[in-house]
């Protein structure tokens, strides 16, 4: 995920240059994700045998939480499955964590 807010005018080869210029590789089957300033829109860059594809998700209420960005500067940092699934539903991973015991 980019440590940074993304302007959401990019396509495919700036947000690839985006992941070049830190100095990871933007075909190596990871999942790169951009927010935008707003935070009500995020870009998802994934390569797949063949190309690249962008998903793109808008929300139509809200934004996405403002501690996704965890620290300043340029970069990426990894995330589980499970807090990208949260954090495309517009929920904080942060907020939203299981008990470990149901009482």
């Amino acid at each position: 995920m980019a440590q940074h807010p993304t302007d959401m005018r990019m396509g495919v080869n700036r947000l690839s240059g985006q992941v070049r210029a830190v100095g990871l590789d933007p075909s190596n089957g990871d999942v790169y994700i951009f927010v935008g300033k707003s935070r009500q829109v995020m870009k998802i860059l994934h390569w797949e045998y063949g190309g690249y594809v962008v998903y793109y998700k808008r929300l139509e209420e809200g934004r996405f939480h403002p501690r996704i960005f965890l620290r300043q500067g340029v970069g990426f940092r990894s995330m589980r499955w499970s807090e990208l699934v949260l954090l495309m539903e517009g929920i904080s991973p942060k907020v939203a964590r299981r008990h470990r015991y149901e009482k």
